[in-house]
């Protein structure tokens, strides 16, 4: 069933693409986050989602929004990725314990080992305001996005 529209957002500790740890309840109470869930770096349409997200969320640079992106990749290849795409945000690796966020909030394949392409748009009290949930093959809109975050203003 996984995390659905009201309830509290599951904390978690993620090292992002340069190794910092990223703390999800270090932005309650500050920022909105955006929290983006794809299934792999480096392949097609998680980069047309990422550059999206880059060129066409400026959302992303408002003091109270936080845009977090997550996946099973590792710290380097995300690393290897953001220096290649030119991606200022946090790029997570849930690698190990192998999906273990991605479970938590619902949107693992344990199929395929990898992440649905799941959003969540969590409010600075920590709770989850929106969400989508599309099948691997299919592109999120950014505009979707948008609009939950300005339905929060």
């Amino acid at each position: 069933m996984g995390v659905q529209i009201g309830d509290q957002a599951p904390d978690f500790e993620l090292k992002d693409q340069h190794g910092a740890a990223v703390r999800l309840s270090d932005f309650r109470g500050g920022k909105n986050v955006v929290l983006v869930f794809y299934p792999l770096a480096f392949s097609g349409v998680c980069s047309g989602e990422l550059c999206a997200l880059r060129d066409n969320f400026p959302e992303a640079a408002r003091e109270d929004v936080e845009l977090l992106t997550v996946s099973v990749d590792s710290t380097f290849v995300h690393r290897a990725w953001a220096e290649q795409e030119g991606y200022t945000f946090g790029l997570l690796s849930d690698f190990w314990p192998h999906g273990a966020v991605a479970r938590d909030y619902g949107v693992f394949d344990e199929d395929k080992g990898v992440a649905l392409r799941g959003t969540f748009i969590i409010d600075k009290s920590g709770t989850v305001r929106w969400k989508v949930v599309h099948a691997i093959p299919d592109a999120r809109d950014v505009a979707e996005y948008q609009k939950a975050l300005a339905a929060l203003d």
